[in-house]
């Protein structure tokens, strides 16, 4: 797509708001596609000046993300080394006591996370698993942390429940595009994730959902998906960008790695689609180098996973993550619950 002619594309529209950082919920796919096609520069530039309008440029949102639940799960989703339906070094644990994650989170605040998310490998909640991470979440809330969980597919009770507890945000990603999401999973449809999400705003939780890249899919799914993303009622609060981690025992280990330059065109247009949400650079840093995570923040990321682990896989150390933003003059965000 990047040689094909500009003139086929109806840039103008979309470069109009390109630097005013308007938010923007009626974005066409044809404009998606059209700042998909930009030149690299001018994609960054756009990016960098949308994403000034609504935040500190040398600033990143730290969250860390616990799995409180692993393994065991009967989703067969293609790159997930948690599925019971692939055979990987992944045990099925069970849920973590409630002062192990206390602990695991006060440890974490420590480190310098303004946010702690739990994850539990769930195709959705039973009653009483829901209570223990409701004690959870009341738990961490009261250390001063933003609470984020993701457990897999809610109803609308199960998501005030949630609310009530004091949770802040529900995660809960669309992972690719409604057309190339059959190819990936199969044991819920799109249209279970897109219900998930609506149960979590009705509820007043905040929104966090985004994808994954990497997983054989073209840029026109990158396109759809961040237009489905953009094109919301509200926007995500934050919008997670995965680059995907290949797994041994997974279907999609040994998948045609994503050109690095085309990771970061994702976080742009991500960035300029969704100007004042925050774009998290998350899963596949362990993979990145130290130019390409700065050309992200240069793109609008600025938010990150912070620690060793993201739930089963790999992420940088975290005193390589204080060395990478020293070095860019990179500060971490302060937490919204101590600036309110």
């Amino acid at each position: 797509m990047h040689g094909t002619p500009q003139a086929e594309y109806p840039q103008r529209s979309a470069l109009a708001a390109l630097t005013t950082g308007e938010v923007r919920n009626n974005w066409t796919l044809d404009e998606v596609r059209a700042l998909f096609a930009l030149p690299f520069n001018d994609l960054l530039f756009a990016a960098q000046s949308a994403h000034r309008q609504h935040f500190d440029p040398n600033a990143v949102q730290i969250s860390t993300l616990l799995s409180v639940k692993t393994g065991g799960c009967p989703e067969d989703c293609s790159y997930c080394p948690q599925s019971i339906r692939y055979e990987t070094d992944v045990n099925n644990d069970p849920l973590m006591e409630l002062q192990a994650v206390v602990e695991q989170a006060r440890a974490a605040k420590d480190r310098g996370a303004t946010r702690f998310c739990m994850g539990a490998a769930w195709r959705s909640p039973k009653p009483r698993q829901l209570e223990q991470i409701n004690a959870m979440v009341e738990a961490v809330s009261e250390l001063g942390m933003e609470t984020c969980a993701t457990l897999g597919m809610l109803q609308p009770e199960q998501a005030r429940q949630l609310k009530q507890a004091g949770l802040d945000y529900y995660n809960h990603n669309l992972d690719t595009s409604a057309r190339h999401y059959e190819k990936i999973i199969t044991t819920r449809t799109y249209q279970h994730r897109l219900d998930t999400l609506a149960a979590v705003r009705d509820a007043g939780l905040k929104v966090c959902c985004g994808g994954i890249v990497g997983m054989g899919e073209d840029e026109l799914d990158r396109a759809e998906l961040l237009h489905t993303l953009a094109t919301m009622a509200e926007h995500p609060g934050s919008v997670p960008i995965n680059q995907l981690v290949q797994v041994e025992g997974t279907p999609l280990d040994g998948s045609a790695a994503i050109d690095p330059l085309d990771f970061v065109r994702m976080i742009a247009v991500a960035r300029i689609l969704m100007p004042a949400s925050h774009v998290r650079l998350s899963a596949g840093r362990e993979d990145m180098s130290d130019e390409m995570q700065a050309l992200c923040f240069l793109a609008g990321a600025n938010s990150i996973f912070y620690g060793e682990k993201l739930l089963t896989t790999a992420n940088p150390a975290a005193d390589q993550d204080r060395q990478l933003m020293t070095r860019l003059g990179i500060q971490p965000e302060p937490c919204s619950k101590q600036r309110a």
